[in-house]
């Protein structure tokens, strides 16, 4: 077997988090497919509370106590021709950490709550690079200064001595990028990065990463609540809800051929390129809020805020991810032959 240009890195099947409270269970993560491949983004969409930073952390094996993985496979191929399943490996064991940075690295929406305030800069990313890589303090610095170089840092070997308050929201968020990349990973995790910059550094950030990963070709997992960014920066598409994946695509079957009510409903809520809107026209909102997990629905999870929803059938059962097409698949009752005759008597009172 040959490291095939795009071979899939990350297979996740199944995969399962909750967390058992005393007010009850939670199931953050509820039973989702996912593949990332080398080269390829692959966009992770909803609104709050759909499950999306749960599922990133999961792969991970970071999920804060009392939740923890409880179910499914997460399948990692850095060559295409070994595997290790990080469902199977203690969150806190050796193979795990060794993963973590190294070969599947992560960066989070706000850098100031995940770089340390009391240390520069370039001693922690000289400290993430030693507990990689059997290298000397030199070549750790070297390598250092090669990172913050990588992602437009001027003067980087100079900067290596500031800490992260000295630095601007953007120049931060590049730092974390660095931080992230000076271990070469395959896959980049990117929690929410630009949404609390500005549209100019939003937009930088965004092709920094979009250069790196044509440069190395890692695959990138991109999870956002932006549609204008994922129509930018995605291969493929997968839309979370309570938990679930509700509908999985090429961007342009998800921005294009939308089958599920859910994202049909996120993309009503954007503007249109083109459309012109008057002064005090709103926009298309969804009816109501994501329900606290505690409260999920019976059926399908979208019922209770569908305007597609049939009585007596989505409150009731909860509809399966079905292939609609090559690569296309959603969770919905009315995309299901099987409830063909439901769906005429829908569209005939619409």
């Amino acid at each position: 077997m040959t490291d095939a240009p795009n071979h899939q890195l990350l297979s996740v099947r199944g995969l399962k988090t909750q967390f058992d409270l005393r007010e009850g269970l939670i199931k953050a993560v509820d039973g989702i497919d996912l593949d990332v491949h080398k080269g390829k983004t692959l966009c992770i969409v909803g609104e709050s509370g759909s499950g999306k930073s749960m599922m990133a952390r999961s792969v991970l094996q970071i999920v804060t106590a009392p939740g923890r993985v409880v179910g499914g496979s997460m399948v990692f191929s850095r060559d295409g021709k070994t595997s290790v399943d990080i469902a199977r490996l203690d969150p806190k064991g050796r193979e795990i950490r060794s993963i973590r940075g190294r070969d599947i690295a992560m960066i989070f929406q706000e850098p100031m709550n995940s770089l340390s305030p009391v240390h520069t800069i370039g001693d922690q990313l000289v400290e993430k690079v030693l507990l990689h890589h059997r290298i000397g303090v030199k070549a750790a610095v070297d390598r250092a200064v090669e990172a913050l170089d990588r992602v437009g840092i001027p003067d980087p070997r100079r900067r290596l001595a500031s800490y992260p308050f000295q630095l601007s929201g953007g120049m931060r968020q590049r730092v974390m990028i660095a931080m992230a990349l000076s271990c070469r990973p395959a896959i980049l995790i990117a929690d929410e990065p630009t949404t609390a910059l500005d549209v100019t550094t939003q937009a930088n950030i965004l092709e920094l990463i979009r250069t790196l990963q044509l440069e190395t070709g890692m695959g990138v997992m991109f999870i956002t609540h932006d549609l204008g960014v994922v129509a930018e920066i995605a291969d493929e598409v997968a839309v979370m809800y309570l938990g679930r994946v509700v509908e999985r695509g090429s961007v342009e079957d998800i921005f294009y051929r939308p089958q599920h009510p859910y994202t049909l409903a996120l993309l009503d809520s954007i503007p249109k390129p083109g459309t012109r809107h008057t002064s005090g026209q709103r926009l298309k909102a969804i009816e109501g809020m994501v329900p606290h997990p505690l409260n999920r629905p019976d059926g399908c999870p979208f019922n209770t805020r569908c305007p597609e929803a049939v009585k007596g059938l989505c409150e009731r059962l909860e509809p399966a991810l079905r292939e609609l097409g090559t690569q296309h698949h959603a969770a919905c009752h009315m995309r299901d032959p099987a409830y063909a005759d439901t769906r005429t008597v829908v569209e005939a009172r619409a």
